[in-house]
């Protein structure tokens, strides 16, 4: 039976929700601030829909008038992060694959992640903090711009979209898992894990990588073996 190395693949990640547990970035820096109310409402019409990402991002900002560099640390130092992220972007490293978060978080916060081992971080453009220009609309993403950075990394790193993993926790995921071979709903509710062809619940990201790693061979003959479900390290999750 022969087996050749697969291609490199790219791990896309989501942040909020997926990276961070049970919360999201503009929440655990306002929480530095004292204004988990008022995020809270903010949360709340976005997910209701009563505003959109752009609308969002301007009171935001408005809201963290008195935000420092020293608010962002401890609000990074003090997230919900899943445990294992750096053993698992370093393992992803040195098999030759990539990894990458989009997220529709700060890019001031979610830029941090390069010095986890990521080797792209995208988040919506704000500026410089503290601030002193204000938010541009335009530099905040959605779903749909993040299939787009997806693709422009597969052409920056020399990969296949249909090599991709993504990783991912709600609805705003649903786009980059319609175009992702390889998806798994994290932490996620049965909307997206009906989309997704694994779910991961837990605390633990190499427990969730786990899942697809051994996708890492196929075969170029008929029969089982590594990556292949029936050895059991494939298909869906539970």
């Amino acid at each position: 039976m022969a087996y050749h190395k697969r291609r490199p693949r790219l791990h896309i990640f989501d942040l909020d929700g997926t990276l961070i547990r049970g919360s999201a970035a503009t929440v655990e820096i306002s929480r530095q601030l004292g204004l988990l109310e008022e995020i809270g409402e903010l949360e709340r019409e976005l997910i209701a829909r009563t505003i959109g990402p752009p609308e969002y991002a301007v009171r935001v900002h408005a809201l963290w008038d008195d935000l420092t560099q020293a608010h962002v640390s401890a609000a990074f130092e003090a997230a919900p992060w899943l445990d294992g992220i750096q053993d698992v972007w370093r393992e992803i490293r040195e098999s030759g694959d990539y990894c990458a978060v989009i997220s529709l978080s700060p890019s001031f916060f979610v830029e941090r992640l390069l010095d986890w081992g990521a080797h792209a971080a995208h988040g919506s453009r704000f500026p410089d903090v503290p601030f002193t220009q204000p938010v541009e609309p335009s530099g905040i993403l959605n779903a749909t711009p993040k299939v787009k950075i997806a693709h422009q990394l597969c052409a920056e790193f020399g990969v296949g979209l249909d090599t991709c993993v993504a990783y991912g926790d709600s609805m705003s995921d649903a786009e980059i898992f319609a175009v992702v071979p390889t998806t798994v709903a994290m932490n996620a509710d049965h909307h997206l894990s009906g989309l997704a062809t694994h779910a991961y619940t837990g605390g633990d990201l190499r427990e969730a990588y786990e899942l697809v790693r051994y996708r890492s061979w196929f075969r170029s003959e008929p029969g089982g073996g590594p990556g292949d479900p029936e050895c059991g390290h494939g298909g869906h999750g539970a």
